[in-house]
C-alpha cells in the first residue's frame, strides 16, 4: 500500500472534524472520496498533506510516518495535491506557476529544469498555447487545469485531488476524466475529493463516504452508493441510488 491512514482524530476547538478515519490506498489505484458538504474531505486532506498535524493516528506513506511533517516536507517525500478553490500565482504567468510545482517537489529541480518539465506537463493537460499568459487571464476550466498542471509537475507519487471537476461543464468534465486517467496510467496514484457522483464513479477504483468526519462506507462504487447510510447522509433518497448504479 502507497498510503496508510489508521485512526486519524482531528478537533478544532470542540469541534471533531475527524474521527478514527482509517483507509488504505494500493499503489495505482485511484480511490474516491464523497460526502456531503461539512464532512471532513477537504480536512482530511489538509491533514495527510501537512497543513495540520493529526490530534490522534497515523499517517504511513510509502512505508514512513508522515502524520505532523510540513507541508513542504510531504511534498519532498512525494505527495502533491490540488486545492477546492483554485489558487494560481495570478502576478507570474502559466509557465512560472508550473515551474513553482517542479521547482519545490519531489525532485527539486532547478529554474532551467523546471522550465523543461513546466512546458511538458502544460503540453500534457492542453495549456501548451497559453504558457506565457498569466495565470489571472485564464478561465475556470483552464485554471483547473493549471492546477493541476502544478501538481504534477512536482513529479507525485501520489495526488490528492479536491475538486478538480466542480464548475466545469459536461464536456471540460469529460477532458478532465480523461486526463485523470491517463495521469493513473503513467503511474501515479489518486486520491480525488468529488461531488460530481456519476464521474467519480466512473473513473475510481474504490470509493470510501465520510459523514461528519467519520467513514460510513468503502468498497466498489455500485456498493457504496448502495448503502443505506450514503443514501442517507450523502444521495438524500433511494431513487438517486438507483440513478447511479445502472
Amino acid at each position: 500500500m502507497i498510503l496508510m491512514v489508521r485512526e486519524l482524530t482531528k478537533h478544532f476547538g470542540g469541534l471533531r472534524a475527524l474521527a478514527d478515519v482509517t483507509f488504505e490506498l494500493g499503489e495505482g489505484q485511484i480511490l474516491g472520496l464523497l460526502g456531503p458538504n461539512g464532512a471532513g474531505k477537504t480536512t482530511l486532506f489538509n491533514v495527510v498533506n501537512g497543513v495540520f498535524a493529526p490530534d490522534i493516528g497515523s499517517i504511513v506513506f510509502e512505508g514512513r510516518e508522515i502524520g505532523g511533517l510540513p507541508a513542504y516536507e510531504v511534498a519532498r517525500r512525494g505527495l502533491a495535491r490540488t486545492h477546492q478553490v483554485v489558487r494560481p500565482l495570478d502576478e507570474l504567468t502559466v509557465i512560472e506557476n508550473v515551474m513553482v510545482g517542479a521547482c519545490f517537489g519531489r525532485e527539486r529541480h532547478s529554474r532551467s529544469s523546471a522550465a523543461r518539465i513546466a512546458g511538458e506537463v502544460l503540453d500534457r493537460v492542453g495549456l501548451a498555447e497559453r504558457a506565457g499568459q498569466q495565470a489571472s487571464s485564464l478561465n475556470v476550466a483552464q485554471k483547473k487545469r493549471l492546477e493541476l498542471a502544478r501538481a504534477l509537475a512536482a513529479r507525485p507519487l501520489l495526488l490528492l485531488l479536491d475538486e478538480v471537476l466542480a464548475g466545469l461543464n459536461p464536456t471540460e468534465i469529460a477532458l478532465m476524466l480523461g486526463t485523470i486517467r491517463g495521469i493513473r496510467d503513467e503511474g501515479v496514484t489518486i486520491l480525488m475529493i468529488e461531488h460530481v457522483m456519476q464521474a467519480v464513479m466512473g473513473v475510481s477504483d474504490y470509493l470510501f463516504v465520510l459523514d461528519h468526519g467519520t467513514v460510513i462506507a468503502r468498497g466498489l462504487p455500485a456498493e457504496v452508493v448502495a448503502n443505506p447510510a450514503v443514501i442517507e447522509a450523502y444521495l438524500g433518497d433511494p431513487d438517486a441510488a438507483a440513478g447511479l448504479s445502472r
